[in-house]
This record gives structure tokens, C-alpha cells and sequence, in this order.
């Protein structure tokens, strides 16, 4: 409002300034530093903030009641046709921030074997340190389910040498695409080649794959928490094309392929046959033992989403609430419940569970898992029976820890995750 202020002369700044933010952020941050900060590549995403190295339970919760309050209409996307890496790719190096000796221990083990592998340029190694941290995190994020044939091996050693040429470039440190430099490269993909080799006298790859098994089983139970607090906490749910299955692509090109729809076709023909001739136990069972298929992904998806499709009031306008946990493993369990009228959802599931279950075969299941850890029922609900959607079990509240609650253990006895309606 001053007099003094020339707005003819400002205004043009102003909008040309405002013109340039974006690009200058997108490519200064997203397309540069992203590609030099590896710390843990999973926090490297698109809008992300890789400072902020997780937060605590109570603050997420905070979030989702502001979210339910504020912008309950706010898309909840986990992949999209610009993501550095796919949902599945980062649930798995998530793990990582779970394990950090171990994680420690291994890098300097693949180090030293693979130092044979690598080439001097310029003076210095091929790939730098920095560089092969994004290797190893790369590789323990894309590798397959089904693990790595050899019919496999070609395709998937030239997406890793065609995602490292991009992520090199981006980094702009030893390569660049203004001023690319195809020795370093092309170095960088040989040594992609040494250290992806099937042969059987391959000492790191004898290492690194009961690891990258290890890092892939609790993977899964993230990718599933995530795609429960997706589709069922406050916002609108976005799935990118191709991720009702695992999705371990990297960034574009990668993430631009053609999907195979008549295969998920086909495995959604046979998920639904499976829904109708085996009871409900016995498939969540069969589901979870067979959980590198990726057809528990598509069970969990399509089950929220006929929740959330038969109760679009309770979770457009419904408010959030967490569940209150107690007991020896309550903080590897997160619970929150959709409330609106007198409709409700309770939605629980695992989390941080290398500390829970060091042993990955064993299935986060039972009370010889949980103890008497117990999910404290809110007053108004303690008369209740609750349906688990997921299962078709009626749990029914029970007294312990100085409250009426349901026993986590009784909840994941068969499956570990839970979707609660309550029983008249």
C-alpha cells in the first residue's frame, strides 16, 4: 500500500521470479542434490525432505487428524509416473533405517569384495563411494521377488546400467548431460556387470542375496501397512498403473513401461476364484505364505477399496482417531479408527518389525509374538463384538493391562493386519 512502491515496474519482477521457483527447485533439488545425498534413498523423492529422517508415531497421527479436519480431499499417492523410486522399491530400503550396524557391516564387506571389480579413471575409482552406496540401496530396492534367473539377468543388469547413466547424469559430479563423459559410464556399467554375474564364484552376490531376502520380507509388511493407510486414512487414494501387484521400477524411464494388465487380469481372476472356494482363514494363510507373488497386495487393495467404495461418507467426511496400544510390543503396532455417526472402521497393522521378528521366516502372528499386548477399545465401544474384514473372524473385547481391549495376539492370530466393523 505504500505510495512509494512502483507496481508497474514490480509486478513484472514478481511474475517472472514466481516463473522461475519451480524450475530452478525441480532441477537444483530434485533432479541434482537427490542424485548426490544418498544418506537413505527412499527419502529422496519427489516434494520430499530427506532431513527429516522419520518422525514419531504421535506426530503422524497429528498429521492424518489435520488432514481429516483441513484437506480431507487431498490425493494420497504412493506412486506416479515421476517418482525416483516405486512404493515397493522404497518400503524396502526403509528397512534399512531399521538396521543400521547390520546395514554397516554389509557395505563394508561388499566394498572390500568388490573393489577387484572397479576401475581407475581420471585418477580415481570407478564408481566413486558415493556412487556405490546408490548401487547397493538400488539394487536391495529393484531386485526381483522371484529372485534372479538367468534368463533374468540381461534385462534386469541393462535397467540398472540405463538407471545409473540417468542417475550419474543427474548428479552432475562425475558425468553430466550437458558434458557427458562415457568412459565413467560406461565404467560404472562393467562394474554393474562384474558384481551382477551369476557365476558361482560371485562372493558377493553370496552375501548380498540372503541380505536383499532378509530386507524383501519385512518390505512386504510395509508395503502393506502403506497401502492400508493409503486407501483408508483421511484423503483420496491414487494408484499408478501397474501397482495393485509388486512394483519395483526405478525412476523414468523405468516407471514408463508397458504393464502387463492380462497378467493382473489373470491374477485378479484368480484371486476372486480363490475368494469363493476356499473359507476366508484358509486364504489369508495361503495369501501370506505366498507373499512374494504379490497377490496379498491386490487381496489388501481390492478388500479397502470395497470398504471404502460400501462407506464413502465414513471416510470423505469421517474423523480419525488412533488406537491407544499397551503392552511389551505395543510399539510395533499402529492402529487408528474412522468415525463418523455411527459408522466405524478400526485399521491395524505391523510396524518396525525387525526388532519384533529377527528371524524374517517367522510370520508376526499369535500371542507367542504379541504377549499381552492389547489395543485399549474407546468407552463407547467396550460392549462391542468387531468383525475382521479381512478374515471374517468376530474378536470380542476382553479385560487385561487395567482395560477392556482387544488382544493384538487374538487379533493377528491368522493374519497380520485387521480391519474392524463392529457386530450389533
Amino acid at each position: 500500500n505504500s505510495p512509494d512502491l512502483d507496481w508497474e515496474v514490480i509486478r513484472p519482477f514478481v511474475m517472472k521470479f514466481q516463473q522461475t521457483t519451480s524450475p530452478v527447485t525441480a532441477k537444483g533439488v530434485e533432479d541434482t542434490a537427490f542424485y548426490c545425498y544418498n544418506r537413505l534413498t527412499s527419502l529422496n523423492e519427489v516434494g520430499g525432505e530427506p532431513q527429516h529422517f522419520g518422525i514419531p508415531l504421535s506426530t503422524f497421527h497429528q498429521y492424518m487428524q489435520d488432514r481429516a479436519t483441513q484437506w480431507p480431499a487431498s490425493l494420497s499417492s504412493t506412486s506416479t509416473h515421476d517418482t525416483k523410486r516405486s512404493e515397493d522399491v522404497r518400503a524396502r530400503i526403509n528397512v534399512l533405517s531399521e538396521i543400521p550396524k547390520e546395514w554397516r557391516q554389509h557395505l563394508r564387506t561388499w566394498n572390500r569384495l568388490n573393489k577387484k571389480a572397479k576401475h581407475k579413471l581420471n585418477d580415481q575409482l570407478a564408481p566413486s563411494l558415493n556412487e556405490e552406496y546408490l548401487i547397493y540401496q538400488t539394487l536391495l530396492g529393484a531386485w526381483p521377488s522371484e529372485g534372479l534367473s538367468e534368463a533374468a539377468q540381461p534385462q534386469f543388469l541393462g535397467r540398472m546400467q540405463g538407471y545409473m547413466v540417468k542417475a550419474l547424469r543427474e548428479a552432475k559430479v562425475n558425468t553430466s548431460w550437458l558434458n557427458p563423459d562415457e568412459a565413467w559410464e560406461n565404467t560404472v556399467g562393467e562394474f554393474l556387470a562384474r558384481i551382477l554375474s551369476l557365476r558361482s564364484s560371485n562372493v558377493f552376490l553370496q552375501d548380498f542375496i540372503p541380505f536383499q531376502q532378509r530386507i524383501s520380507k519385512y518390505g512386504i509388511y510395509n508395503s502393506l501397512s502403506q497401502v492400508l493407510i493409503k486407501i483408508l486414512a483421511p484423503g483420496v487414494p491414487d494408484f499408478y498403473q501397474g501397482t495393485e501387484l509388486w512394483d519395483f521400477r526405478l525412476v523414468d524411464p523405468d516407471n514408463r513401461q508397458p504393464v502387463d494388465y492380462v497378467f493382473r487380469q489373470q491374477r485378479l481372476s484368480e484371486l476372486q476364484h480363490l475368494q469363493k472356494t476356499i473359507a476366508p482363514l484358509d486364504l489369508v494363510q495361503r495369501l501370506l505364505q505366498d507373499a512374494e507373488s504379490g497377490l496379498i497386495k491386490m487381496y489388501l487393495t481390492t478388500t479397502a477399496l470395497h470398504i471404502r467404495k460400501s462407506n464413502p461418507q465414513l471416510f470423505l467426511e469421517g474423523s480419525y482417531r488412533p488406537l491407544e496400544f499397551k503392552g511389551e510390543q505395543a510399539h510395533h503396532v499402529c492402529g487408528f479408527m474412522r468415525h463418523n455417526h455411527s459408522q466405524i472402521c478400526l485399521v491395524i497393522f505391523p510396524r518396525l518389525l525387525t526388532t519384533l521378528i529377527p528371524d524374517q521366516t517367522i510370520s508376526p502372528l499369535g500371542e507367542p509374538i504379541w504377549g499381552k499386548t492389547s489395543m485399549r477399545l474407546p468407552p463407547e465401544f467396550m460392549a462391542h463384538s468387531f468383525r475382521n474384514l479381512l478374515t471374517q473372524e468376530i474378536v470380542t473385547p476382553q479385560n487385561g493391562l487395567s482395560m477392556v481391549g482387544l488382544p493384538v495376539g487374538v487379533l493377528f492370530q491368522h493374519f497380520p493386519f485387521a480391519l474392524l466393523e463392529p457386530v450389533s
